[in-house]
Parts: structure tokens; C-alpha cells; sequence
């Protein structure tokens, strides 16, 4: 008999043992066949081979991608990719971008990785326009359509086919150049600017039909925002929303359900905030266990992953797996 006819022999068996029960006695044995779920909780996940910084982060076919990033608070840049499986936990080696990048954009559509723009240094010397896409199935780098405005540290979000690219930083100044790309096309269109420049932002899809912005340094000198402001897809346009009243930039962030997630960041704090478009308010949630700023962070089956980091800007090397389930 195959593996698969085993389990599904048991399965049928537990289910059948399960309804043979009276009702009260079913509810239990569903209840302790079902994992508990605790709320407002953090947990810590298997740590990292190799602590990085500023690299790009997506999910694809179920497992987390840290794409390049730097190794050292200095800024030394890799090519390397390292892939985390949440299912078992464990940690391995994915095939390594064509080029060393840290501070580029990541996302994911129909199961190819996109990574975007970045530089090979800490100083965004120059800002890169580049876009590599990798596919599972070719196990492979292909170039695309390159960035109209090359950035570092600009964050990216999915709507069906699209990524949209918000904010950045140019090696001078900080953006408010919005940039989608169509992924079916492979094309660009430059969109209506940020409110306010925003260079290491939080950013997520809310509600379908809406991109939350977040946070962010507001010039070079590193001047962090509370400045929050929402896009509407269809009429390509921002609005003012109420401020987060914790400024910074570089979080680990994501959005999970109808709210974006938002913890620690730089200046170093261990604040966790979440925020609803709904009633346009923030709220402040169970502290990350430890400090981290430029996180390489996800979102996935309602869980937000905040991975290595530094302690603090130009900090230590961490190389914990920080998890929030709200």
C-alpha cells in the first residue's frame, strides 16, 4: 500500500472513531485534534544560517525567500538566497541572484519571485534600476523591464497581476515616485506620487482596493515619519490618514486580514502597532520580544515574520525569526 492510501486509511479511521462518539465527546476530540491558536502572542522560529539585513523577502510555494541582503552592519552586500520552510521550520540554500543586492523590493505573482532595484552597498551608491524575476520551475534568474525610477529601500505591494513600488531612496534624497509594473506585460506605469517621500517604509494591500503607506525617513538625514497615507487603485489617488505617533522607518511589517502590522524599526523600538483603514486608527499590541530594525519581513497565513535585522541602526547582527500571530 502507497503512503498516501496509509494516511488516507487512518484519516478515515479518525473520522470515523470521531462521529461513533456522542456529540459532546466529538467536540473534544475535534478540539484536540485542531492546534490552539494564541492571540496577540510571539513566538520564535529556527534562527537564520546567515544574519542579513535589508534583503528582499516574499513567499513562494509556501516557503519564505531572503534574497540577498547585507551580512554585516558595514553593508557588505550577498547574492546568496536563503529559504525558510514555516511548515518544518528549517532553513535552506536557494539559487543565488546574478548580482550582490541589499535594500531592494521583493513580491510575489502567479509563483514567480520578482526583486527590484537595491544597490550593492550601504551607501545606495548608485541606486539600482534592475528587475530580476525567478521561477521554481526553471529554477532560474531571468532580467525584466528595468525600474523608470531606480531606488533602494522602496516597498512593494500585489494587486492581481500588478506590483506597485512606493517610495525609496535615490542615494541623495528620499521618493515619492510610485512605479507598477505589470507583470503580464512586462511594463511600467508611473503612478500618482506619495503625499510625502517615504524611504524605508510599511506598506500593505488593506481591504482589496486599498495600499496603506507608512513610516519612513522623510530626507538623508534619517528623519523618520509617522506619516500614513492611503491609495485608492481606482482613481489613482492618496489621502491623509491619521499619523502613526511612534515615527520610524525600516520595520518589519505586513498586512493581515483587514490591518497593516507594524514592529520595532529605527530609531530602535520594540513597538508593535497595527492599524485599520476601517476606522483609521492606530493600535499599540504586545511588544516584539527583541529590537530590530531592517528586518527582512512577510506576511503569510496570518502570521507576521520578522526575520534577522540588526539591533539598531548600523547595530548588531541578529539572527532570530521573530513570529506575531495577532
Amino acid at each position: 500500500m502507497s503512503t498516501r492510501n496509509i494516511i488516507t486509511t487512518l484519516f478515515l479511521t479518525l473520522a470515523l472513531i470521531v462521529v461513533s462518539l456522542p456529540a459532546a465527546a466529538q467536540s473534544e476530540a475535534i478540539a484536540k485534534a485542531v492546534p490552539e491558536v494564541t492571540h496577540k502572542t510571539w513566538s520564535a522560529g529556527a534562527a537564520i544560517p546567515t544574519p542579513v539585513w535589508g534583503a528582499a523577502t516574499a513567499v513562494l510555494s509556501g516557503n519564505i525567500y531572503v534574497a540577498g541582503g547585507s551580512t554585516s552592519s558595514s553593508g557588505d552586500s550577498t547574492a546568496a538566497v536563503q529559504v525558510y520552510d514555516p511548515a518544518t521550520n528549517s532553513w535552506s540554500s536557494g539559487v543565488s541572484l546574478p548580482t550582490p543586492l541589499m535594500a531592494s523590493a521583493s513580491a510575489v505573482v502567479k509563483n514567480v519571485l520578482y526583486v527590484f532595484g537595491g544597490s550593492s552597498n550601504i551607501n545606495c551608491s548608485p541606486a539600482g534600476s534592475g528587475v530580476w524575476a525567478y521561477s521554481t520551475k526553471t529554477k532560474e534568474w531571468a532580467p525584466k523591464a528595468s525600474l523608470p525610477t531606480a531606488f533602494c529601500s522602496a516597498d512593494a505591494v500585489v494587486v492581481g497581476n500588478v506590483i506597485y513600488l512606493l517610495g525609496g531612496y535615490d542615494g541623495t534624497n528620499a521618493l515619492s515616485a510610485v512605479q507598477s509594473y505589470n507583470t503580464t506585460t512586462n511594463t511600467w506605469t508611473v503612478e500618482a506620487s506619495l503625499l510625502s517621500p517615504k524611504n524605508a517604509p510599511a506598506a500593505g494591500l488593506i481591504a482589496k482596493t486599498t495600499i496603506v503607506a507608512s513610516g519612513g525617513y522623510i530626507n538623508s538625514e534619517g528623519s523618520a515619519t509617522g506619516d500614513t497615507e492611503a491609495y485608492d487603485i481606482a482613481t489613482n489617488t492618496w489621502t491623509e490618514l491619521t499619523s502613526d505617533a511612534n515615527p520610524r522607518n525600516a520595520q518589519c511589517f505586513g498586512a493581515v486580514g483587514a490591518a497593516l502590522y507594524v514592529a520595532g524599526g529605527s530609531p530602535a523600538t520594540n513597538v508593535n502597532e497595527s492599524f485599520k483603514l476601517k476606522n483609521d486608527k492606530w493600535t499599540t499590541l504586545t511588544p516584539i520580544p527583541q529590537v530590530t530594525t531592517f528586518s527582512n519581513s512577510v506576511a503569510y497565513k496570518g502570521k507576521l515574520y520578522c526575520i534577522s535585522g540588526e539591533t539598531s541602526w548600523l547595530g548588531s547582527m541578529l539572527d532570530n525569526v521573530q513570529i506575531y500571530q495577532p
